[in-house]
């Protein structure tokens, strides 16, 4: 009878092809963070004229976004693991949709810069949410893909997102971005409501147990009354998956943080996304003063970037599911004498020197005038290596916080935004000091420090790991391979 039950028991209730369609739809609501950030760049010399502030002024507006970008996931995130996820992402995408529609009217700096934050406040929250729903309906071996997938769609707006915003700018002015951010987060909210079914294991299980109030949807209801006529046991069935409810834990983001593998994975991330956001945030004053280009053009400019940083979470995704299924067998098919550091994190060194080697070629190719064909080349590898070393340590945070995976990727949100918030407000006051190329220079050097200490963290950890109660899990596993 238990032999039986565990069978009709799965992970989830839901379908591959139900589970594709959840990730779709969470992926394309996750677009909204990065269409509200990206969208703004290459409008960014037409609001300062506009406005008639300082370029540096309404760069400080970006580094406003980045705060709320870091700052709000921590609220969200705890509360959709307690709450559920349809109800915090319906609050969040309203808050959205109100923010963009006072952006639309803005006429002052003051009311550009309240507004972004709260904008940032609705929008931010998505990716962090998106990664709970993965982490409810998947398991370990088939995350990283769909993480992969997840990255991918949500970074589409890198890629379009500068375009389209380049295009607004250039002919309609740079307010018209702020309408089709309003029209495109009142789409994903009925999305939303319409076809998310909730996933939050504490609530629904395995998605087998009745969800009630805004909870509620037309998937969830109809995947568990064909999931109950296809079984017998209905009453066993559906207790599978459900966890005990848990209380909005607000500081359960910082909790996360004291976790010295969780800290150092992060800390890793936020010093490269930090590099990154600083490169993205000056390429427009530096096109337009180097290469002289357009609205449009930039937006061309960014086009390189987006698409190096798809291309580069899909195939990064499939390489994680290749890695832990390698894992697996050499740990003789047993998943729980996998050490998460080495399955997830043993390629992120690869990732890091990439990067520092584009960021190196982009600022003293920029600095020299050379042909705009190569910074662009740079631009696409950084997008690549940037958003590959974010795809890694996301799916390894969701694998050891599998209880807090919201708050998991709130934790890594809030020090990566911070941090590129940082290096946002300093990065155009730093290269009128010292030029574009050391500006680089200096940066490459900050990730190369850090980059050192993550790796001996992974080596040396997996090793303490080993010496204080793996070790005979591995003799085991070692005995079974032989």
């Amino acid at each position: 009878m238990s032999a039986q039950n565990e069978e009709v028991a799965p992970f989830t209730i839901f379908t591959r092809a139900q589970k594709a369609l959840i990730i779709g739809i969470v992926s394309i609501v996750a677009t909204l963070s990065g269409f509200a950030s990206n969208i703004y760049f290459p409008a960014i010399p037409q609001i300062s004229e506009d406005l008639n502030v300082s370029t540096n002024l309404v760069n400080l507006t970006v580094t406003c976004y980045m705060i709320f970008q870091g700052l709000s996931p921590t609220v969200w995130g705890a509360l959709s693991d307690a709450k559920g996820r349809r109800i915090t992402f319906q609050l969040t995408l309203l808050i959205f949709f109100a923010a963009c529609i006072g952006l639309a009217e803005t006429k002052s700096y003051a009311q550009l810069v309240v507004l972004r934050c709260m904008q940032s406040t609705g929008s931010a929250s998505t990716i962090a949410l998106g990664a709970g729903v993965i982490g409810d309906i998947t398991t370990k071996q088939e995350r990283g893909g769909y993480m992969g997938v997840f990255q991918g769609g949500l970074l589409l707006p890198v890629a379009i997102g500068p375009v389209i915003g380049g295009l607004l700018a250039d002919h309609l002015g740079w307010l018209a971005v702020f309408w089709f951010l309003a029209i495109y987060g009142a789409a994903c909210f009925l999305l939303v409501v319409a076809a998310l079914p909730e996933t939050l294991r504490s609530i629904v299980g395995n998605g087998s147990v009745k969800a009630n109030g805004l909870a509620k949807s037309y998937l969830g209801v109809y995947q568990r009354t064909r999931y109950f006529k296809s079984i017998e046991d209905s009453t066993f069935a559906s207790q599978q998956g459900q966890e005990p409810p848990r209380k909005v834990d607000l500081l359960g983001s910082l909790r996360v943080l004291t976790h010295p593998n969780t800290f150092v994975a992060i800390a890793f991330v936020g010093i490269h996304y930090m590099v990154w956001q600083m490169v993205l945030t000056a390429l427009s004053t530096l096109a337009k003063g180097v290469y002289h280009t357009s609205e449009s053009q930039i937006g061309l400019l960014f086009l390189a970037n987006g698409v190096g940083s798809i291309i580069g979470t899909l195939l990064t995704g499939k390489l994680l599911d290749y890695d832990y299924r390698k894992m697996v067998q050499e740990c003789g098919g047993d998943e729980t004498h996998v050490p998460a550091e080495k399955a997830r994190l043993r390629t992120i060194w690869i990732w890091s020197c990439i990067q520092c080697v584009a960021v190196l070629v982009f600022g003293w190719t920029v600095n020299y005038a050379t042909h705009i064909s190569v910074p662009v080349i740079a631009l696409f590898v950084l997008g690549w290596t940037a958003i590959s070393i974010q795809s890694v340590v996301s799916t390894f945070l969701v694998d050891i916080h599998p209880g807090q995976s919201a708050s998991a990727t709130a934790a890594l949100n809030l020090v990566r935004c911070l941090l590129g918030a940082g290096g946002t407000a300093f990065v155009n006051p730093m290269i009128e000091k010292i030029n574009v190329g050391w500006t680089a220079t200096f940066l490459v050097g900050l990730m190369l420090l850090v980059s050192v200490g993550t790796v001996l963290k992974v080596v040396h950890g997996a090793r303490l790991k080993r010496g204080t109660g793996s070790a005979r899990a591995e003799e085991d596993a070692l005995s079974i391979k032989a």
